[in-house]
């Protein structure tokens, strides 16, 4: 098919050409629907049998890594979305004859991109630690052997990286780009990569309140990746402001035995039926909550600082 010939991306949006012109090799929409069924597909099938080799092996390593209670199964299971990430270089390179690499912009200068992206974004969640309300450590039923804690952090940091990328690659990589491809206008290549990825968070474990919590918090939040990725031209601010909150929510504080505490240097005693999304609240109450609402200003001042920190 013929290079489309689309207008170049709005102003302020023009490094992200750099994304979007390999895209217009292949810009087909039956090849952007069918990469990605195979991603999801693909990633499905691998973490089936993943689970299924690691219960093989050991059933309560397994159970660890479903759980991530302990910091050798939370980092197996950040791990293992690695497969999300290579089923979407795969689609990348055979299904739309582009190289894998163009999903990240630009050559060179990447690594300081993604430092600068993470290191805005992690630094207003360390401030914001230190402003009331304060968290009440005389609540903490746990604190870990700082000394085991740092010298986990690496590996877990390492793992966090894989994860968030994989996810970023899929979504604000293949899928944004291929979006923009065919259609020039931000609102729809913004939004919906976005619903995609908000309606992957949806939890049958969770109520009908706390879902669409969850679901509203994780669109605003890959609304805040995908800017970051057209006024860069580079995906890995939004990696960099993704490892930053998946951080911030992994490595400080937790619950004893809770889901995804294996990580965190400070536990909590574990609450029953505590929900697991942004948003919190009763159940079955509303979904526009004070806390929701908190929780989407505090991304928005973690989405400005990594704008702000990646800004030349």
């Amino acid at each position: 098919m013929k290079t489309l010939n689309l207008p170049p991306p709005p102003r302020g949006y023009a490094p992200y050409a750099a994304l979007v012109t390999p895209a217009r090799a292949r810009p087909e929409l039956w090849r952007l629907v069918l990469g990605l069924a195979i991603c999801e597909a693909v990633f499905a099938l691998a973490i089936y049998g993943f689970d299924e080799g690691i219960a093989w092996i050991s059933p309560a390593l397994a159970d660890r890594i479903y759980r991530g209670d302990t910091p050798l199964g939370l980092i197996l299971q950040l791990l293992s979305y690695g497969f999300l990430g290579l089923a979407a270089i795969f689609v990348t390179e055979k299904l739309h004859d582009r190289q894998a690499g163009d999903l990240f912009g630009p050559r060179g200068g990447n690594r300081w991109w993604l430092r600068r992206a993470f290191g805005g974004a992690m630094l207003f969640y360390v401030v914001i630690q230190f402003l009331p309300p304060w968290t009440d450590l005389e609540a903490l039923e746990q604190i870990r052997n700082p000394l085991a804690w740092m010298l986990t952090l690496p590996f877990g940091l390492l793992a966090l990286l894989v994860q968030c990328g994989s996810e970023e690659l899929l979504y604000r990589g293949y899928l944004q780009s291929q979006i923009a491809a065919r259609f020039d206008n931000p609102a729809v290549w913004m939004v919906l990569p976005n619903l995609a990825f908000a309606a992957v968070h949806w939890s049958e474990g969770a109520t009908w309140s706390e879902n669409w919590q969850y679901v509203i918090w994780a669109f605003c939040f890959g609304l805040a990746c995908s800017d970051l990725v057209a006024r860069s031209g580079r995906l890995v601010t939004a990696i960099g402001l993704h490892v930053a909150n998946n951080t911030f929510a992994f490595v400080f504080f937790g619950e004893v035995r809770g889901m995804d505490s294996g990580l965190a240097l400070f536990l909590f005693p574990e609450v029953p039926d505590l929900p697991d999304a942004p948003g919190g609240g009763d159940p079955g109450g509303p979904i526009l909550t004070a806390q929701l609402l908190m929780e989407l200003v505090v991304l928005a001042l973690a989405w400005l600082s990594a704008r702000v920190a990646v800004r030349r």
